[in-house]
Order: structure tokens, then C-alpha cells, then sequence
């Protein structure tokens, strides 16, 4: 009985598996579930903690051992989609931006976007121009510490905040100027709503890049933002497309296709390269569930999508939540008390410093900063407002694309005094969202010795509690997404032909050699059921049997006992 019940009890505990979510303020929120637990059960297990009910907007990211980033898919188990053994390691974060971040019902609701936008900043995929990044950091800083006191904030207070990767000092007495004069007697609240109504406006805002290579080779970055499809190449946004152009995205193996239909009927098709197909297909799935999130009237409309091509099934997917337009609707109705909100503050963050840590930076090694850390001042002012319009043609794809550009220029004499020296590149400063948000590397993008296909390495060594083994020791070393010859995706384009015609011929033998096999039964078996009794019972077929087949097969039984009596000679 005893040895019945210690089994028992063995069993149920191989059944659960301890699960830490890193939530945006850096903290932890830990948990047991069982094996069959759906992602959906987590899902509300953090939201009923975090006390949130505008819960559409945000998901859960996790890392495989490979290194590749995935979304948990709600409708399907947990355990299933971890491939690593637990404890399983997960960061919650804001999966579809709102369009209108500053119309959100809930003040919860827009803290935690805004502690997202605040990473956004950091991490350096949201830029703008320098006075757009003084007035930013400036709303982050009254919302933190309050009015400005001088008691209590010393000269230079600012810059012992993180709010870029680098920041001149320069930079920091505009940002202390803003703080002191413009925002005295604001609220936190208030403060994260200017913050959030600003970013709103930038033309990165929601941007979650995936690196890719166009058909040239060059690199690229693909993201998808509440307003549409994005490509960014160099300082500069090649690409816009709204949603309602976007009429398919399909993916195979390593190749991403984009089908635009724009005005007058033009259509076309973009592709580009993802560095696995695994990162393709996380590409694939994302840009499913964006334009489904953010273009559909509601959800009864979401359709299964695939990317089957001819011969061959492929990948299902199917966006399983509601739509932008039933979410906003859902939060009119939200009547209820507002939750109250513990605000990080001066609570130690591993991503943001706050102004108790010292001075900026202090916690990583000045090489391993100069290796990773792209200066976001030079994205600032390189993304001018001269650099965001999209060129009327394409240099890879040779077809136009209208942005919506803005006109203004940053004066030379401040872009002298802050960016550095080194030149400003995507592949730096532009870069999926970090898992690992204590680990300050950007993502190193480079290439295995021996060939192999190429890898991203992004911020997500601490989720496996593991420190990054690759620090580059030079910035040029980050210039490239995958470095290799520019005939690379042509070679791949030629090798996908041969291997399409190689199917087609495939799957025509394959068809002959079941007519032939239906041929022969109908001629040649006993069977008599009605189907074959009346196909047997037509003109056209005792025609083919007389005139054809009867003569076909005399003449190879005739070559038959030919070669038969020349083996027996011999």
C-alpha cells in the first residue's frame, strides 16, 4: 500500500514542471504547471497576477536551444513547445503594440507598455532624433524621480541613469534642462502618457526586427508594426506597406515571400532570406498573426493559413486570439476600480540602471561595450528625418513604394557634438526584443568557420542562467548579417528550380505508374464489380483493348520469349 501510494505520488510529480516568467520590471514570477497545461493557463496565471485585463496586447516569448525566439502559442501545451528540460525559463512581453497606446482603458495596461517602450529605447529598436531623445528621457526621468529637486539631484543627476547605450554629456544637460524646466509637477502617470503619446509618433514605434538578406545579399532587417509591413536596410526604412496591400506571406525553407497588391491592380512579390528556416518560419508565423491582430474586423474571420506549395503540404498556422478592433471594444466596458500599480522606480533593474547604481555603463566591461553596444545618439541623428522617407524605387526590387515621410533636419552643429565616431549600422542598433535582460549584448550576428548556415546569437544566454561565450572585440565586426558572397541567394534560387522540376517529373512517373497499374487490372484481372463491368462495357474502351493494348502486349511477350531463348543459349 505504502510503496502503491510513494508511486503514485512519483508520478504526479514528474507530472509538473516549475516555470519562471522574467516580467518587464525585471522581476520574477514563478510557477508550477502540470504536463497537459495549455499556454493559455499560464497566460491568465500572469495576468490574474499582474492584475491585468487588457491581456491581448502582450505574450510570451521563450528561447529554444538553439537559440532560435518563439511566441507561446496559447491553444497547445507548454511542455510540447519547450524543447529544453526544465525549470522553463520565459519573458513576458508586448507581443501587438497598440495603435494608440495613449487610448488604452487602463492605467496598468499603459505602465506596462511603457516599461516595453522603455526597453525599446534602451535596446536601441526605437529611434528618433536627438530632441525627440532628450524629451523621451526627460519623461522617463520625472516619471522615476519627480520634479526636479536640488536638494536631492546634483549636477550631472542624469547622466547616472541608462537610458541609451551611450549618451553624450551633451545630451544629458538637454535631458536634465527638459526635466527641470518643462515638466515640473507632472505625475508618474502622466509623465509615461506624454512618454508614450510621443513614441507613438516615431516611425520605429512597435518595431521588432528580424534580420534577413534581400536578393542582392545585403542585409536587412524585416519588422511588422501596427501599421504595416516595415523593411529597414542601412539608416533607412526601404520599405512601408500597409496591411490592406499585404495579400499573402508564405515561406520555404529559408526564403520569406511578401505578395503586395497596391493601386492600379501592381502587383508584387518581395523575398527575402532568413538566416535558418526556423527563423523564417518564426518570421512567417509573426507576420500571420500581425496582420490578422491588427487588419480583420474581428475574429470570426481569422482563416488556417499555410504555406503548401504545389507538391508539397507544408506548414499550418492559425492566429487563435481576438482582433485589435474586439479588444478596444472589449476595454470600453471595463468598469471596475484602477488596480493599484507598484511602480519599478529605484528598484535594481538589470536592463535600465537607475541613478542609485552609479555611474552609467559601470556594470559591463568597457570592451565588451565597445564591442556590443552601438551608440543609439548615432542612430538618433543618422535617422534624421531626411533618412526616414522611403526612396521612391527599390535597388533590389525595382518597384516604387509611397511613404509617409517627414520633412526637418537635426542642425549639424549638435550632431557633431554628440554621435561618435564610429558609423551607425542596423545590424547594431535595430535588434529583436532581448530575453536575457540582465546580459547587455546585442545580438552578434556571424557566420559558423565551417559553413554552416547562419545562427543569431541574441541576449538570451541568462534564461539558461549561462553567461555569453562570444564577445567580439571590434564593432566592424557586427557590419553584416551573415558575411559571404551575394551570389549565395542566387545559388539557392537555381537549386530550388532544379529541385521543383526534380518534383514535377517525380510526381509524373508516379501518376503514369498508377494508370498503368489501373490499366492492367482493367485488362487483365477477374475482378467484375459494376465499376469495372461498365468502363470495360464502353465502345472507346473495347476499341483501345482490340486495336492497342492486345497488340501492345503480343509484341512484348514476343521480345519476352526472345530474350528468354537467348539467355537459355547462351
Amino acid at each position: 500500500m505504502l510503496s502503491r501510494w510513494m508511486s503514485g505520488s512519483s508520478r504526479n510529480l514528474e507530472r509538473e514542471y516549475n516555470c519562471t516568467v522574467r516580467l518587464l520590471d525585471d522581476s520574477e514570477y514563478t510557477c508550477t504547471i502540470q504536463r497537459d497545461a495549455k499556454g493559455q493557463y499560464l497566460f491568465d496565471l500572469l495576468c490574474h497576477h499582474l492584475n491585468l485585463l487588457e491581456k491581448d496586447y502582450f505574450g510570451i516569448r521563450f528561447v529554444d536551444p538553439d537559440k532560435q525566439r518563439h511566441w507561446l502559442e496559447f491553444t497547445k501545451s507548454v511542455v510540447k513547445q519547450m524543447r529544453a528540460q526544465p525549470p522553463f525559463t520565459m519573458c513576458f512581453r508586448v507581443k501587438f503594440y497598440p495603435m494608440d497606446p495613449a487610448a488604452l482603458k487602463e492605467e496598468i495596461t499603459r505602465y506596462l507598455v511603457f516599461l516595453q517602450i522603455k526597453r525599446d529605447l534602451y535596446h536601441g529598436r526605437l529611434l528618433c532624433k536627438t530632441s525627440d531623445a532628450a524629451l523621451l528621457a526627460a519623461y522617463i526621468l520625472q516619471a522615476e524621480i519627480g520634479d526636479y529637486d536640488p536638494g536631492k539631484h546634483p549636477e550631472g543627476y542624469s547622466s547616472k541613469f541608462q537610458f541609451f547605450p551611450k549618451h553624450s554629456e551633451k545630451l544629458e544637460r538637454k535631458i536634465a534642462e527638459i526635466h527641470k524646466s518643462e515638466l515640473s509637477g507632472q505625475t508618474p502617470a502622466t509623465s509615461e502618457l506624454n512618454f508614450l503619446r510621443k513614441a507613438q509618433t516615431l516611425e520605429t514605434y512597435g518595431v521588432d526586427p528580424h534580420p534577413c538578406k534581400d536578393v542582392s545579399g545585403n542585409a536587412a532587417f524585416l519588422a511588422f508594426t501596427p501599421f504595416g509591413f516595415v523593411v529597414l536596410q542601412g539608416n533607412k526604412r526601404v520599405h512601408f506597406i500597409k496591411w490592406n496591400e499585404v495579400t499573402k506571406m508564405k515561406f520555404e525553407g529559408k526564403t520569406f515571400y511578401l505578395y503586395v497588391s497596391q493601386k492600379e491592380e501592381k502587383k508584387i512579390v518581395l523575398t527575402y532570406f532568413a538566416p535558418t528556416p526556423e527563423a523564417c518560419k518564426h518570421l512567417w508565423k509573426c507576420g500571420i498573426e500581425n496582420q490578422a491582430f491588427y487588419k480583420l474586423e474581428k475574429s470570426s474571420q481569422v482563416r488556417t493559413v499555410s504555406s503548401s506549395n504545389l507538391f508539397f503540404k507544408g506548414s499550418r498556422f492559425r492566429y487563435s486570439g481576438r482582433v485589435a478592433k474586439e479588444v478596444m471594444e472589449s476595454s470600453a466596458k471595463i468598469k471596475r476600480e484602477p488596480p493599484e500599480i507598484h511602480r519599478a522606480g529605484l528598484v535594481p533593474s538589470r536592463s535600465c540602471p537607475s541613478i542609485t547604481h552609479g555611474p552609467r555603463l559601470s556594470s559591463v566591461p568597457r570592451t565588451r561595450r565597445r564591442a556590443v553596444h552601438i551608440s543609439i545618439m548615432e542612430g538618433l541623428e543618422s535617422l534624421r528625418d531626411s533618412a526616414h522617407s522611403t526612396p521612391v524605387r527599390s535597388a533590389s526590387h525595382g518597384d516604387a513604394f509611397v511613404p509617409h515621410g517627414r520633412s526637418g533636419r537635426a542642425d549639424s552643429s549638435e550632431r557633431v557634438a554628440v554621435i561618435a565616431d564610429e558609423s551607425y549600422s542596423p545590424a547594431d542598433s535595430v535588434l529583436p526584443t532581448p530575453v536575457a535582460e540582465h546580459s547587455l549584448e546585442l545580438l552578434l550576428l556571424s557566420r559558423q568557420l565551417n559553413g554552416a548556415p547562419c545562427s543569431i546569437e541574441e541576449e538570451k544566454e541568462s534564461e539558461a542562467g549561462t553567461p555569453s561565450a562570444a564577445e567580439p572585440e571590434e564593432p566592424h565586426e557586427l557590419r553584416a548579417l551573415c558575411p559571404g558572397g551575394s551570389g549565395r541567394p542566387q545559388a539557392e534560387q537555381v537549386n530550388k528550380f532544379v529541385l521543383s522540376v526534380l518534383r514535377l517529373l517525380l510526381v509524373t512517373v508516379g501518376l503514369l505508374f498508377v494508370l498503368l497499374l489501373l490499366l492492367i487490372v482493367l485488362t487483365e484481372s477477374d475482378l467484375d464489380t459494376a465499376f469495372f463491368r461498365d468502363i470495360r462495357q464502353t465502345p472507346e474502351f473495347e476499341q483501345f483493348h482490340y486495336q492497342y493494348f492486345c497488340p501492345l502486349r503480343r509484341w512484348f511477350a514476343c521480345k519476352l520469349r526472345a530474350v528468354l531463348a537467348l539467355l537459355t543459349d547462351t
